[in-house]
């Protein structure tokens, strides 16, 4: 049950960070400690990247569900697959769809 609450935890942060994207002024960075590329419309990009941190945030709690049936339950497996596979997801969604439509055309 503690693992879980970690995980949901976890999952409201990245909420958190979808939220606070929303409401950012300037354009709000994906990568950790990498300059945000200069950017067309700051407000859409910004829209988008809360949408990608919210839903990420949403399906890690979804995916963190099998915690709650035991620690050594074999269904953990599903969170730790789905949680890789989540990740890779929202890299290729933020690369090729969000930062590639709204960075500046040079």
């Amino acid at each position: 049950m503690i693992g879980f609450i970690i995980w949901f935890l976890c999952g409201l942060m990245f909420i958190g960070f979808g939220i606070s994207a929303f409401r950012s002024k300037e354009a709000v960075g994906f990568w950790a400690n990498a300059k945000v590329p200069p950017i067309e419309d700051v407000d859409a990009y910004n829209k988008a990247v809360g949408k990608l941190w919210c839903v990420m945030g949403l399906l890690f709690i979804v995916l963190g569900l099998p915690l709650l049936s035991g620690q050594n339950s074999p269904l953990i497996l599903i969170s730790v697959i789905g949680t890789f596979l989540e990740v890779i997801v929202v890299m290729i969604v933020y690369t090729i769809g969000i930062e590639g439509r709204y960075r500046k055309k040079q």
